[in-house]
């Protein structure tokens, strides 16, 4: 056996252990099913200038992304973006929805939509922190 530190690990390393961990929880975990789900607007040149990435499972949806371009911010295309994304978890029978935010990022924006923190992850990277919001859909 020989351990290895390596400062510069190919991706196909870290693609390898995140899937033999995922394997690992697929086979243990209560529900077998992790679907993505996306929404996007696009400008008339077919370029994406708003949306948001998430996946449901089980009963709960996690948001991962929502992003507005710099044109659009202010102009309530987040709030739209979120409602779709909330509704689309619905859909699929999710019951509440996770997200994290940075402090420097969009907390307000959640807590102004119902989501609730949970958990801050003080000093994140170094002096700033990120949390960890809930939301019952």
């Amino acid at each position: 056996m020989k351990i290895e530190v390596l400062d510069n690990p190919e991706q196909e390393l870290i693609d390898y252990l995140n899937k033999k961990i995922a394997d690992y929880n697929w086979e243990r975990w209560e529900v077998n099913e992790r679907l993505p789900l996306a929404i996007q607007i696009k400008n008339d040149n077919d370029e994406v200038i708003a949306g948001a990435a998430a996946r449901s499972f089980g009963d709960w949806l996690l948001l991962d992304t929502l992003w507005v371009s710099e044109a659009l911010r202010g102009q309530d295309v987040g709030s739209q973006i979120l409602k779709e994304v909330e509704q689309a978890g619905k859909n699929r029978g999710c019951k509440k929805c996770l997200l994290d935010t940075l402090n420097f990022q969009a907390k307000p924006f959640y807590e102004k939509h119902g989501y609730q923190v949970q958990w801050i992850q003080k000093g994140y990277p170094k002096t700033g922190c990120k949390y960890f919001m809930v939301k019952q859909l």
